[in-house]
């Protein structure tokens, strides 16, 4: 398990509410959540697809705002409420804070490995070849540089994904169902690499899952039910 900073207030969710309106009926898809996260914590959410558990990631990202409430992320000595920046100042704290993992890897197909995992770093205005290069070394990938997502394996191109999100060393990492496109061997792989990356870095990690053996893992484990978060007992 990760140690995570008990006392150290990473990301708190202050009665979040998210509804959107669908054939003219509001639905409400979050409910007046309220919960914290600490530095360096390991979350898994479970629950049914549908539940809300995507949209919270969504609004913990600043992809997507609140109905209601707010989310705070500590950045350092400062606290952001990144619901309340506009759209340009939570992608810009989006870029810089939060590394983000799809369930289907969402490499530029135009762009070969190198290219994609420093993506990041140029839109930073950071590019660093040598910091991509030591972590594409460090899963394996190293002499796959120059190849395009189209000749790697899904493993594969869910390693390069996860390097993406992690090579302009965020704060945050946000997974949303990382394995869900692989088979069981290679999606314990790659939660093998993305649980060692995120232990070395400190990094808090808030990971969406079906899986209860990867929640086994995790330090807390919640359960997303009718738009509210609930403690998974272990």
């Amino acid at each position: 398990m990760i140690s995570p900073l008990k006392n150290k207030t990473h990301i708190r969710l202050d009665k979040v509410s998210k509804t959107y309106v669908e054939a003219k009926k509001n639905l409400t898809v979050l409910n007046q959540v309220d919960e914290v996260f600490h530095k360096g914590e390991f979350i898994c959410i479970l629950g049914k697809s549908g539940s809300g558990k995507s949209t919270l990631l969504n609004l913990i990202s600043g992809i997507d705002v609140p109905t209601q409430g707010r989310i705070v992320i500590s950045n350092g000595d400062q606290d952001i409420s990144i619901s309340d920046l506009t759209e340009k100042d939570r992608t810009l704290f989006r870029r810089r804070h939060i590394g983000i993992i799809f369930q289907f890897f969402n490499l530029i197909p135009t762009l070969n490995v190198l290219e994609n995992v420093t993506l990041p770093l140029e839109l930073n205005g950071n590019f660093s070849i040598e910091a991509a290069t030591s972590l594409m070394n460090r899963i394996g990938l190293g002499n796959r540089l120059e190849t395009y997502p189209d000749k790697l394996s899904g493993g594969e191109q869910q390693r390069v994904a996860i390097t993406r999100a992690l090579v302009h060393n965020p704060s945050v990492i946000l997974a949303d169902e990382p394995t869900g496109n692989l088979d069981a061997e290679t999606g314990n792989l790659v939660f093998a690499i993305l649980l060692e990356f995120v232990r070395d870095f400190g990094q808090t990690l808030v990971l969406v899952t079906h899986d209860h053996e990867m929640a086994n893992c995790a330090d807390r484990v919640l359960q997303m039910t009718n738009g509210k978060l609930t403690v998974v007992e272990s």
